[in-house]
Order: C-alpha cells, then sequence, then structure tokens
C-alpha cells in the first residue's frame, strides 16, 4: 500500500472520530461504512453482526461496545429524517474490521490501524498502571519513615521499627515477611512490598497511617502498645480486603518496583530526546 493512501487513509479514520463528555472515542456506524468501502449499509449491518457475535464470544459485553443510536439526516428539500446508527468503540471498529472483506484496499488498513490503535491505548495504560504503582510505593516509604520516627520519638527505639512492620506483615497477610518472600520467590535481600501490587501498598500505608495517627493521639510511650496497634490496624484491614473477595497472600506478586522506575525513567528520556529532535 503507498505511503499516500496510508496517510489518506489514516487521516480520514482520525477526522471521523468523536468523543463522548466522558472523554472516550468512538465512530458512528454509517460513517465506519463508508470508510470501509461498503457502499450499501445493509451489507455493512451483516458484517456488524458478525463483529458482535466476536465480541460476545470474546466474553465481553456487546453493549459496552456497540451502541444503538439514531441521528437525523437530510433526505432533500430540507426535510429530515431519523436512521439507525451504531456508535462503535475502537475494539468494535477492529472486530468489525477483522470480519470484513479482507480484498477491500480499505478493510486492510482498517485491519492494521484499529489492531495498532488498541495495542497504542493498552501501552499508555499499563504505563499509568505502572505510574500509580510507583506512586503507592512511594507514599508508602515515606508512611514507614514517619512511622519510624514515631517510635524512635515516643518509644525510644532505633531497631524496633523493621520488627514492628514485620508483625504488620504478618497481620496483613497471616504469614512472615519471610514466608511471603519464600511464596513469592523474592530474594531474601529484596523488601517485599517492592513486589506489591498497589492494592496491598495502599493496604499497609493505610494501616500504617492509622498507627501513626493513634501513636500520637494516644500519646504512646513504648514499643509494646504502637506494636499492638500496627497489629490491630493490619488486621482490620486485611478483614476489610477479605469481606470484599480480595485475600492478601493468594494475590500475585507484580514486577520489582525498582525496574519499573527504570523502565519509565527510560521511556521518559526517549521521550525528551524525541520531542528536541523533532523541535529541532
Amino acid at each position: 500500500m503507498e505511503k499516500e493512501i496510508i496517510f489518506s487513509l489514516t487521516k480520514n479514520f482520525e477526522d471521523f472520530v468523536q468523543r463522548t463528555p466522558d472523554d472516550v472515542e468512538f465512530w458512528l456506524a454509517r460513517d465506519l461504512q463508508h470508510l470501509l468501502g461498503y457502499a450499501k449499509w445493509s451489507n455493512f449491518v451483516n458484517v456488524i453482526a458478525k463483529a458482535k457475535i466476536a465480541c460476545e464470544v470474546s466474553g465481553q459485553n456487546i453493549l459496552d461496545h456497540f451502541a444503538d443510536v439514531g441521528k437525523m439526516v437530510q433526505i432533500g428539500s430540507g426535510t429530515t429524517k431519523k436512521i439507525d446508527d451504531i456508535m462503535l468503540t475502537r475494539h468494535a471498529c477492529y472486530l468489525i474490521a477483522q470480519n470484513g472483506d479482507s480484498k477491500k484496499q480499505e478493510i486492510a488498513f482498517a485491519q492494521t490501524y484499529f489492531a495498532m490503535q488498541t495495542r497504542k491505548a493498552e501501552l499508555i495504560e499499563q504505563r499509568i498502571l505502572d505510574y500509580e504503582r510507583l506512586e503507592a510505593r512511594s507514599k508508602l516509604a515515606l508512611t514507614e519513615k514517619e512511622l519510624s520516627k514515631v517510635i524512635h520519638e515516643q518509644a525510644g527505639g532505633n531497631n524496633t521499627f523493621a520488627l514492628i512492620r514485620s508483625k504488620g506483615d504478618q497481620a496483613l497477610f497471616n504469614r512472615t515477611t519471610a514466608q511471603m518472600k519464600e511464596r513469592w520467590g523474592i530474594k531474601e535481600t529484596k523488601p517485599l512490598a517492592d513486589f506489591m501490587p498497589t492494592i496491598l501498598l495502599k493496604a499497609k500505608d493505610f494501616a500504617s497511617e492509622i498507627t501513626i495517627y493513634n501513636a500520637k493521639e494516644k500519646q504512646m510511650q513504648n514499643e509494646r502498645d504502637i506494636s499492638n496497634e500496627h497489629i490491630t490496624n493490619n488486621e482490620a484491614v486485611r478483614q476489610t480486603l477479605i469481606n470484599r473477595g480480595i485475600v492478601p497472600e493468594n494475590i500475585a506478586p507484580q514486577e520489582d518496583i525498582k525496574k519499573i522506575e527504570r523502565k519509565l525513567n527510560t521511556q521518559n528520556k526517549k521521550a525528551l530526546t524525541s520531542n528536541d529532535t523533532l523541535n529541532k
């Protein structure tokens, strides 16, 4: 396919994309019909029907991707008529392209275009999730630093924080820190929190924040009181998770957060380099 045709088709698809008030992009089926080279609506409806079946077979809700709507069109002499139309998500467009006539140049292009756009969206979504997890890990580190300071100032201990944190882990996971590392296949020297998913990082952070608050408010002066407080808070958070069907120790570990941080930093540097090149 020649570059000029690819550029023209890309522009056409991007010109017809619309957005809902919630910033969800969509295409209208009547527009997509012509973009994909179908002269008759009845023929295109058959392709949409196949795409809906593919959507259902993949376990997704058809209504989430194919929403029936109507629109007014001019039929001459200033007269308008309401016709049926369908709001299509990017995924719906991809399924339609996959079930269209691949001999059509427009269909062949659309199959690649929507596959690439879907992959691009997935990469963006994963990057956002990585940033959220990195932020949650950084927040937990700050909270635990504050908890360590409270223990030192109020209980007078320099070496008790690690023990209290370990007791908190056991209360949250119903297993010791060492047992969780073994369960997740983590080296003994690696921090357990570096492999926790975002929800567990936030759970630990919440329990620690409560410990800090109560230790200050109740002016706890010894390690035992602060330790018991931290255990109680982690047990309460654990119970809340279990009540919502989430068992902390059964959640799979995620990639080492330090690797995620390096990956994001590399991506940012590449993006800055690309921008500099474009601006020259």
